[in-house]
């Protein structure tokens, strides 16, 4: 059962340690948030769960690492200095902004309920400027990237060439973008600094499509394989009025969300819109030349694009489930076991030193193997419900029969059922359970 409000997902993730607003000693800054102990373990597992199935297990896509700051000319050729934009409204009665593509009703205010007192809807930019070096001029200004993708398209040639790559082939890359949002919201949903993780896939123009269908595919069973229930995401395919200019085919993996479905990534067919288009500004050919065929053309583009902490938030949610245990309720987070922040919880029945030092002598044998939290405080129904609703797969627990008979109680999260074994069998037992998983 997933959560049903956005507010007890948050309120979890900021309990647990998941995620914290940004600067709150402060008061806050709007829609920034950082992560926490338990938050940054997640979105690891997500980045390393999504880099091995695009890249590591894969022989025809490799990574990238570009920077953050670009050459302002990478942006007038993309086409974002020009028309990286959202339509802005504001109502003449409360003064609030919103964009207006996402107001249900366009000529309603979402804040004071008035209709027709919004302003002309006026392109606003998304890009955010800063200034290299210590005069603040025209000729000094760069941007935060919007997104990763251009830094791959210019680095196209120097991957090509240096990896040795025939069509077709990817390149990979997971890093910051950042966008000056009208109406950030929805927790950490649609904020303005974050993380995506996007490939851009190059290949012969009649075969494009194919390869478009492929990732459509490929790239909505990641999200099944990873736990989230089939019926809570779908594909939706662009109608021809939502297509970006670059684009002749796009669709998204949208979720089911507490406010319905939306985006959790794009797959787009970008055509050679980009190689095309840095070709003609920086005056360096980005053509692809076939040997075989004796040919030269600007190889089409395929891009999974999706976003790193907008999917962790999808699994969140997803993975959220309240059940009765023994007569009491708890929660429990459902998480697959690669993302599942920590693995195994060592847990002793009690503090004293003999205990204690058989806790330490079984987390000794687990650490380095999975990641694991020891924790000792609270009574053992209590740990077992913090480790239930951060969505720790097993919890092994020590007690005082350890001492006599060198065993342990394995507790399962998803049905609490326990087993005891040997702790000379703890190790095969627990590879055995995760399959393979982890």
């Amino acid at each position: 059962m997933p959560a049903s409000s956005l507010d007890t997902i948050a309120n979890l993730a900021k309990r647990r340690g998941f995620v914290f607003p940004a600067s709150e000693i402060y008061g806050g800054l709007r829609s920034s948030y950082d992560y926490g102990p338990l938050g940054v373990e997640l979105l690891r597992n997500l980045r390393e769960a999504w880099w091995k199935s695009m890249v590591t297990d894969r022989d025809d896509i490799v990574g990238l690492d570009s920077s953050i700051l670009q050459a302002r000319q990478v942006w007038v050729a993309s086409g974002h200095e020009a028309s990286f934009t959202d339509p802005l409204v504001e109502c003449r009665n409360c003064n609030n902004r919103f964009r207006l593509d996402k107001l249900e009703d366009p000529d309603t205010c979402a804040n004071c309920g008035k209709t027709g007192t919004f302003t002309e809807p006026r392109p606003f930019h998304l890009m955010l400027k800063t200034y290299l070096g210590p005069v603040e001029e025209d000729a000094a200004v760069v941007y935060l990237r919007p997104e990763t993708a251009q830094g791959i398209f210019i680095n196209y040639e120097n991957v090509r060439r240096t990896a040795r790559m025939r069509l077709p082939f990817g390149i990979a890359q997971i890093g910051k973008a950042f966008r000056n949002e009208i109406t950030p919201g929805q927790f950490v949903f649609r904020t303005r600094e974050f993380e995506q993780m996007e490939m851009e896939f190059f290949c012969r123009p009649e075969e494009a499509e194919k390869w478009y269908r492929y990732w459509l595919d490929a790239r909505l069973q990641w999200y099944v394989d990873l736990g989230m229930t089939p019926d809570h995401v779908r594909l939706r395919a662009h109608d021809p009025d939502e297509l970006a200019h670059y684009s002749s085919a796009t669709s998204d993996v949208e979720y089911l969300f507490p406010w319905g479905w939306d985006e959790l990534e794009g797959i787009a067919n970008r055509a050679d819109f980009d190689l095309r288009a840095h070709t003609e500004h920086s005056g360096v050919d980005l053509q692809y030349y076939d040997q075989e065929a004796d040919e030269r053309f600007f190889p089409h583009v395929v891009e999974p694009a999706a976003g790193v902490t907008r999917s962790a938030f999808a699994f969140l949610i997803d993975a959220y489930d309240e059940d009765e245990v023994g007569g009491e309720s708890r929660v429990v987070l459902r998480l697959h076991p690669r993302l599942a922040p920590v693995k195994v919880a060592v847990l002793p029945l009690s503090k004293k030193d003999d205990l204690v030092a058989v806790t330490d002598e079984v987390a000794a044998l687990l650490r380095g193997r999975w990641a694991i939290e020891v924790d000792v405080t609270q009574s053992i129904g209590r740990r077992y419900r913090r480790q239930d609703e951060i969505g720790t797969p097993f919890c092994v627990t020590i007690d005082f029969d350890t001492l006599e008979d060198r065993a342990v109680t394995i507790r399962d999260r998803d049905t609490t059922e326990q087993v005891r074994l040997p702790i000379t069998g703890l190790v095969e037992h627990l590879e055995e359970r995760f399959g393979g998983a982890v």
